[in-house]
C-alpha cells in the first residue's frame, strides 16, 4: 500500500490516515524528514484521540516509536535526541495509559533501558559536573546527554518496585542535579 503515491500524499493529509496505513508508510520510508513527519502525526493521536480507548493509543505510540527508532541518525545529538524521545513518550504512556506486560510500557523495562544509555557512573558524572567548566566540551556534552536522559526518572521512580533498579534511578536523580 505505501509507496510513490503515500509519499507524494505524505503531508497534512498524513494526519487523516488510519494506523495501518502510516504503520506501512514508516515501514517503507527512507526519508529522515517523512519519518518525523509520521513520529509527529502518530504521536499526537496519543496525546489528542482521547476519545479512543488506551489500546488504540498505545497502537499509535508503537508507531510513533517504530519512526523514531527508524530515523536513528549519526549527526551530533541525533542518537541521543531520539532516545530521549522514546523515553519520554513510554513515560508519558504509562503515566497517562498506564503501564503493561509490554516492555515499551513497562515500568522496569523503561528503567532498564534508562540505566543501559548511560555511559557514566552516577559518581562519576557527579565527580565530572563538580568542574564541568573545565571540561573540553565532548565531556560537557557527555553530562548534558546524560541529563537529557535522565528527565522522565523523578516520574518513573514512582512507578517502581523498591529494587536495586530503583535505588539506582535515585543516585541518577540527586546526580542529575548536578548536572550542567
Amino acid at each position: 500500500m505505501s509507496g510513490a503515491a503515500d509519499r507524494e500524499e505524505a503531508g497534512p493529509a498524513m494526519s487523516t490516515w488510519p494506523i495501518e496505513r502510516l504503520q506501512a508508510f514508516i515501514t517503507d520510508a527512507r526519508d529522515r524528514g517523512q519519518l518525523e513527519a509520521a513520529r509527529v502525526v502518530a504521536q499526537q493521536h496519543v496525546y489528542y484521540d482521547v476519545d479512543q480507548p488506551r489500546e488504540v493509543r498505545r497502537q499509535w505510540a508503537k508507531v510513533s516509536l517504530l519512526a523514531n527508532r527508524r530515523m536513528r541518525g549519526d549527526g551530533p545529538g541525533d542518537p541521543a535526541r531520539e532516545v530521549q524521545q522514546d523515553f519520554m513518550l513510554r513515560m508519558w504512556v504509562i503515566d497517562h495509559l498506564g503501564g503493561n506486560e509490554d516492555p515499551d510500557w513497562s515500568p522496569e523495562g523503561l528503567a532498564a533501558d534508562t540505566l543501559d544509555a548511560l555511559a557514566l557512573a552516577p559518581s562519576d558524572a557527579g565527580t565530572l559536573a563538580g568542574n564541568w567548566r573545565g571540561l573540553p566540551v565532548e565531556q560537557i556534552r557527555e553530562l548534558r546527554r546524560h541529563k537529557n536522559l535522565t528527565t522522565h526518572l523523578d516520574r518513573l521512580i514512582s512507578h517502581l518496585p523498591s529494587d536495586r533498579t530503583r535505588d539506582q534511578l535515585l543516585m541518577w536523580i540527586e546526580t542529575r542535579r548536578l548536572l550542567p
